[in-house]
């Protein structure tokens, strides 16, 4: 980058300039009704930081992780200007990780849960991508299809656990001084 001062001479016009020539920014005489108009400038669509990115995922099939955890595939079919989502063929997968079952177990497990059409509020959408259709059918890696009743019940016992320990970390926290997002919560 140039370091400019104020003492620097001002930077040649873009057009010459002599006897009989328009004056500075002027284009020379041939070109003021016989060339072209400059073309607006057209942004590449990594430009684009609002829902207008969405226009390209529209009709594709896609993975979304909600805030709250869940994770969604679906085919995206509509979205406004707030980034909320209609998604059809809606399938939530529902992930265990492996050690949830055993100690030895070495290998996750998950199971769909057909939604059918759903609406996501655009500011639960924590992240979100197109899948690969070739890979759709593919089991996710380190993880085997299980049956849903076991995988509901597997999780929710993770997320008890999870929850208890947040419980007791907090308390022990709060006898030492600190005080967190959860103040104001009863504390079991």
């Amino acid at each position: 980058m140039e370091h400019l001062s104020i003492n620097d001479q001002p930077p040649p016009p873009p057009f010459p300039q002599g006897p009989g020539q328009p004056g500075p920014g002027m284009p020379p005489p041939g070109l003021l009704g016989g060339g072209r108009p400059p073309q607006p400038q057209q942004l590449p669509a990594q430009m684009f930081t609002t829902a207008a990115q969405l226009l390209d995922l529209t009709d594709k099939k896609l993975m979304v992780a909600l805030r709250d955890g869940r994770k969604l595939t679906g085919i995206l079919r509509s979205w406004d200007q707030f980034a909320n989502l209609v998604l059809q063929q809606t399938k939530e997968r529902i992930f265990v990780p492996p050690g949830t079952q055993s100690p030895a177990q070495t290998r996750g497990l998950y199971a769909d849960v057909d939604r059918g059409i759903f609406v996501v509020r655009g500011e639960n959408v924590l992240l979100m991508g197109e899948i690969d259709l070739d890979r759709d059918d593919d089991p996710p890696p380190g993880y085997d299809l299980a049956d849903l009743e076991l995988v509901q019940t597997l999780a929710k016992q993770k997320k008890a656990e999870e929850k208890a320990k947040e419980k007791r970390k907090i308390k022990k926290l709060s006898t030492i001084g600190f005080e967190g997002e959860n103040v104001g919560e009863a504390l079991l």
